[in-house]
Parts: C-alpha cells; sequence; structure tokens
C-alpha cells in the first residue's frame, strides 16, 4: 500500500534525510538552488511538490526546491531523492 506524503511522512523522510544523508541535502542546496559555501542544511519538509531546506548561510530561510513532477507516494519521494542526488553530483 502506498503512503501519501503527509505530515507524518514528512517528519519521517525529514528526520532520516537529515540524521543520515546530511550531504545529500547540502548537494541539493547547492545543485538545485545555486547556492555555493553550503556549510550545513536541514530539510524541514517535504510535499508532494517539492522540498524546503534551511540553508546556513542563506537569508532566504527556507529555500524551496521543487521536483520535476508530482509525487504520488513515499516510495517516489525515495526514488525521487535518490535520482536528484545522482543529477546533483554530475552538476559538481
Amino acid at each position: 500500500m502506498s503512503q501519501v506524503i503527509d505530515q507524518v511522512v514528512s517528519d519521517r523522510i525529514c528526520k532520516h534525510m537529515n540524521d543520515d544523508h546530511q550531504d545529500a541535502i547540502i548537494l541539493y542546496a547547492q545543485a538545485f538552488a545555486h547556492i555555493e559555501n553550503v556549510q550545513s542544511a536541514t530539510m524541514i519538509s517535504i510535499d508532494h511538490e517539492g522540498m524546503n531546506i534551511a540553508v546556513n548561510n542563506e537569508p532566504q530561510n527556507p529555500i524551496r526546491i521543487t521536483f520535476d513532477h508530482t509525487l504520488t507516494d513515499a516510495k517516489d519521494a525515495h526514488h525521487t531523492l535518490v535520482e536528484m542526488i545522482k543529477t546533483a553530483k554530475t552538476k559538481q
């Protein structure tokens, strides 16, 4: 059964990303929001259209990164975040 991205799912994804994939969040900010010299970043929320990230040295916080499609569920969010990291690494 697929999980819609409600507040509970958003909180779970954000906790996982902040605890285990801090480097990925920094790359998202650099590659998709075009922010340089990111020292730290925290994923605040995620929904079907995009994610909100707080970046240490960015006066406009949080920043919004939109997805290239509307997410269908939590599984789609996982696959999309993985693909975005692959894309971000090629932009370095």
